[in-house]
Order: structure tokens, then sequence, then C-alpha cells
């Protein structure tokens, strides 16, 4: 279980790293299943936004136990998986992760989520680690993002430069197999990889069941045509624990 300790870091910095690493013969199994992705779908080669799309085996690494507790400690007893991705960076030509908010691209309202992010390579400075601005959540309102094409990052909302301070930001240095957990709301990106290093993750995405995955939302192409996220309008919600708390979500129940 995550301490008092722990929990006040997540609430006052809005991330944590608890004391937890993924079993070796589990992170092999991610990256055999990753294997098989990539052969099906080289696309994915930087980046795969929803891998559960495209294989549902990966179900299995996002339903472990102790990261469940650590999500019931942070969000409460009820809450659902909406997504999973899958940021693979590989050596010498991985892509940069603008600065952002997760919840800028989300049609989950009201937005929450606690994203949980697994290290499948050892993340640091050389190989593009993912970097936070500690705080920036507490505010709990998504700054000004402007849309950036670039064919080098992974996504295209790039947040306003006069939101946020660069030199406030903090490494987030894990070892293979350690985990992090952040918030919605929280402001983080991370640089381009050119070492000889992969700095390949998984992220899991869960919300609290009190919030709605607005399916008919994500159809509006006015709100989310430039942030193509219309892709959401068929996801299914994975049920994890407890009950939907809104009575309005279409749980998929394992």
């Amino acid at each position: 279980m995550l301490s008092k300790t722990q929990i006040e870091q997540y609430q006052k910095d809005g991330f944590v790293v608890p004391d937890f690493k993924m079993p070796e013969n589990i992170i092999n199994k991610i990256e055999e299943s990753h294997d098989r992705l990539l052969s099906n779908h080289p696309e994915f080669k930087n980046y795969c936004p929803a891998i559960l799309s495209y294989d549902e085996s990966f179900l299995e690494f996002c339903s472990n136990e102790i990261i469940l507790n650590y999500l019931e400690q942070l969000i409460g007893p009820d809450f659902a998986l909406w997504n999973s991705s899958f940021f693979a960076k590989p050596a010498f030509d991985g892509h940069a992760t603008p600065w952002h908010q997760d919840g800028q691209y989300w049609p989950i309202r009201p937005l929450a989520t606690c994203t949980v992010w697994l290290a499948i390579d050892d993340s640091n400075v050389e190989n593009g680690c993912l970097r936070f601005i500690k705080g920036s959540h507490l505010d709990k309102k998504l700054k000004s993002h402007n849309l950036n094409d670039n064919k080098n990052l992974t996504l295209n909302q790039e947040l306003d430069k006069k939101e946020f301070n660069e030199t406030d930001a903090v490494n987030l240095i894990l070892k293979r197999g350690q985990i992090s957990l952040h918030d919605v709301y929280l402001v983080h990106g991370s640089e381009s990889n050119k070492s000889a290093k992969s700095r390949r993750a998984i992220t899991m995405r869960f919300m609290p069941t009190s919030s709605i995955f607005d399916h008919q939302m994500a159809k509006n192409k006015n709100l989310f045509s430039k942030l193509n996220v219309n892709k959401y309008a068929d996801r299914k919600i994975y049920h994890m624990r407890g009950i939907d708390i809104s009575g309005k979500n279409n749980l998929t129940f394992l």
C-alpha cells in the first residue's frame, strides 16, 4: 500500500513513485506482446495510442492487484480502465512528447484520471525520460494548448510556453519495472531519444466511475477534430473495481 507520506506527495506534487517493481517475467511478456504488435503494425514503432484496441491481452498487465490497490487509495474504490498506450521511443530515433496536460485530449466529464506509467526499459535523461512540473495540477484547470503537427512528436497538442516554467521541471528517472502515478492535470513532456538505448513504457489510464467517458462527446468533430480523438467514440471501458457510480458508463466486465 502507499504510505500516508506518498499519498500526500501525490496530492501535493501531482505524482508519486511507489515502492514497486513489476516482476521480470511479466516485463518479458510485455516485450513479447509489443514485438507481436509491431510485427502487425509497424506504424506504431514510436507510439501506439490505444493498444487494447489491437490486442486485449495487454489487459493482463493492467490488472496487477498491487497497482489496483494504489489506485483505490488515490481515486477511490470505484474505477475503470479506459485506455492503455505504448510509448516505444526506439534508439536513435525516439520521438519527443511536447509539454501538455493529458486531459486536453480526453472526452471525460468531470475530467479525472490517474495514469500509471510502467517503465519497460531504464528511463533516464539520456534516452528521453518523462519530465514533470511539480504542483502544476493544483488549480485543476486545462491550460492553453496550441496545435503542433510536427511529425517527430508523439502528440499534436503543445502547452503554450507562457503557461509554465520549464526550469521547474523534474526528471522521472525509473529503472525497468518501476512505475509512477500522475494526475490528469499535471504538466509533463519528454525529449527525443538520440541514445543507443530504447525507452519503452506502457501507460494505463484509470478513471473514477463518478466520471463519465462520453462516447457522444468523442464524436463531436467541432470539439475534437484537431485533437484526433474521435477514435475514442467506440472505446471499450473496462470495469476494474467497485460499481459505476455515474450509472452512465457502458462498462465491459472482465
